[in-house]
């Protein structure tokens, strides 16, 4: 959650980083070519791989609850938990 100032906007820090120098020159061409602050974004993408991380760790907080609440159950009794039925077809 992004926190705010007094005026609405978002409250800011000013800190040193240490950026590869590739990663550095490619958010310069970019800023460039948008014709933003290299600040606005490399933001921007933080805020992004951010928002990918979270996702990603909240999928494997599903997938490992899924595990715990199924992962005893044989194929078999998967099956029937979906609703397949595995009884042969009657003959003809």
């Amino acid at each position: 959650m992004l926190r705010k100032a007094h005026n609405g906007r978002p409250l800011k820090r000013r800190t040193t980083l240490t950026l590869p120098a590739d990663a550095l020159s490619q958010a310069e061409r970019i800023a460039r070519a948008r014709k933003v602050t290299l600040s606005t974004v490399i933001s921007e993408a933080l805020s992004e791989g951010l928002r990918q991380h979270s996702a990603a760790e909240r999928g494997e907080q599903v997938l490992k609850a899924y595990h715990r609440a199924f992962g005893a159950f044989s194929d078999e009794e998967m099956s029937l938990l979906d609703g397949i039925i595995l009884e042969p077809e009657p003959a003809r």
